[in-house]
């Protein structure tokens, strides 16, 4: 073979390590950095709806500030959750055949199902509810497209009686209420969709959707953490302390568990030691050790449990600006910990051989569909939109109606 001939196929074989079958070894990955994002957004948005039920249904007062923060931020990740995988499809204008004829054994075909519900039925309806009454004084009081667009969103719902503002909460209420179970819907899918592969040692195991649902409900309340303080420093505006401080321990006691239970996972494996667990040892000390060894367990698990801990114990002890700094790296190293879990599932799942005694490799271009640059792209647009939202609904310039529930019993 000619030294030319050589460099093109070294060019074209990725680089593997061990035992690999032939036709694999012309393989990629088939899922990418898309396929990361897309269980990182819709568990944002799974717990970010958690976080604003607990004002409404469990009726922990102290979180009212960012109740209406926490729904639209679950809604803005919402409307940006199917764009990673309409994107990986490659042709997006498919995504109708899901609808029209349903494959129900598919668990992604379902997705579209569920996604439908959940925006359509569950959040959008209770954000109206909501809202309504709000939409009706603002579009009364501002002119111009602005206030166009409110009674647009009115759709001609103009009744602000009391009886008719406490039937808005009754059945906001019942809408957070079907909301929950749907939540965890949307997002244990997902686990199930790897945990039912059973012929990859690293995604067939049955605490797969749990551990998502889990993850979920962390990073979703720490990206509420993370945007109250950052809008309160944007706005200048001085934090409740008594609402970061129960959302810090709300978050401290999920990521408990979370922890708890992927610690049973590995434990599990551990002490069963099936076939693949020498090569799942190998991947977490050499391949995954950035993203395993230091993102998710060191730097997004067992930094913010001390971080956490340590505030929960001598909270009266520290100084405010201390614990609001304590409270944002928490929340930050959440949020970086809970996607390097992602890219492991997702990226580390498929490295396997199918003789589990060697390794695929894979390499990620800057820019294209599934480079780094579209990944960046998709995961600033939530964030984009929420800003959005912010400014129509959040304004410091809008009267409120306040409370989401005043019929609501004692507060926690």
């Amino acid at each position: 073979m000619t030294n030319e001939m050589t460099n093109i196929v070294v060019e074209v074989m990725p680089h593997f390590e061990g035992y690999v079958y032939p036709n694999e070894a012309t393989q990629q990955p088939l899922w990418s950095i898309l396929i990361v994002l897309y269980p990182y957004i819709t568990g944002l948005v799974a717990g970010a709806f958690i976080m604003a039920s607990l004002v409404r249904v469990f009726n922990v007062r102290a979180l009212e500030p960012v109740y209406r923060l926490s729904l639209l931020t679950a809604f803005a990740f919402l409307l940006c959750a199917p764009l990673p995988l309409l994107f990986h499809l490659g042709h997006p204008e498919r995504c109708f055949e899901v609808m029209m004829t349903p494959h129900l054994t598919s668990p992604m075909a379902i997705f579209g199902f569920v996604y439908a519900w959940y925006l359509m039925a569950v959040l959008l309806l209770e954000l109206w509810f909501d809202y309504r009454h709000d939409f009706v004084t603002w579009s009364n009081i501002t002119p111009g497209f602005q206030g166009m667009l409110y009674r647009l969103f009115t759709v001609g719902v103009t009744d602000i009686t009391e009886p008719a503002v406490k039937l808005d909460h009754k059945i906001g209420h019942i809408l957070s209420i079907v909301g929950i179970p749907s939540a965890f819907l949307l997002h244990g899918y997902v686990g199930f969709i790897f945990g039912s592969v059973k012929a990859n040692p690293w995604w067939g195991n049955v605490l797969m959707p749990i551990i998502f649902i889990m993850s979920a409900m962390v990073s979703g309340i720490a990206l509420c953490v993370f945007n109250y303080l950052v809008l309160s420093w944007i706005r200048r505006k001085t934090v409740d302390m008594n609402c970061i401080d129960v959302m810090g321990k709300f978050l401290f006691y999920a990521l408990v568990l979370d922890a708890a239970i992927e610690a049973l996972d590995w434990i599990h494996r551990l002490y069963s030691a099936e076939e693949g667990f020498r090569i799942m040892q190998y991947m977490a000390r050499e391949k995954l050790f950035y993203t395993l060894s230091l993102g998710q367990v060191a730097f997004g698990t067992l930094v913010p449990l001390l971080l956490l801990g340590s505030l929960q114990l001598f909270r009266k002890r520290i100084p405010d600006l201390l614990r609001r700094r304590m409270y944002f790296t928490s929340g930050l190293l959440v949020l970086i910990g809970v996607l390097a879990m992602r890219w492991n599932v997702v990226i580390g799942g498929q490295l396997f051989s199918k003789s589990l005694r060697g390794l695929m490799g894979y390499k990620m271009e800057f820019a294209g569909l599934e480079g780094w640059l579209m990944g960046a792209v998709l995961l600033a647009l939530p964030f984009v939109t929420l800003t959005i939202m912010i400014r129509l609904f959040l304004s410091e310039k809008l009267p409120s109606s306040g409370v989401p529930d005043p019929d609501a019993g004692q507060a926690i």
